[in-house]
């Protein structure tokens, strides 16, 4: 049911893959929720006018191989008429750490 949050020809940008539609958004978080293990995330609202916000994020996960990583970056945000989201576009930097560096 999470597709639903999207219009059906919503348009992604995640780091540097361009994403189009439910389907190929769906396909894409299940992947990413497939190698991204123990993921916490911890988002900061900056600003919204109209339809649009603009978050900061970050978060820290670990792959199948067991390294860890903390993913930073912003995210914008676009709602059709009806609340659901039409754009996302997301810059993302991936650090590799130790699990002792971890802190979210």
């Amino acid at each position: 049911m999470l597709k639903l949050a999207y219009t059906v020809d919503s348009q992604w940008r995640n780091r540097n893959l361009f994403i189009n539609g439910r389907e190929e958004i769906t396909a894409f978080l299940s992947k990413k929720w497939q190698n991204e293990l123990d993921y916490k995330l911890k988002k900061e609202y900056w600003s919204h006018s109209d339809n649009r916000i603009a978050v900061r994020f970050e978060y820290g996960y670990r792959n199948l191989n067991g390294q860890w990583f903390r993913a930073y970056g912003n995210e914008n945000w676009e709602f059709d008429e009806n609340g659901l989201m039409a754009k996302r576009f997301a810059s993302i930097n991936d650090l590799e750490m130790a699990e002792n560096e971890r802190y979210l």
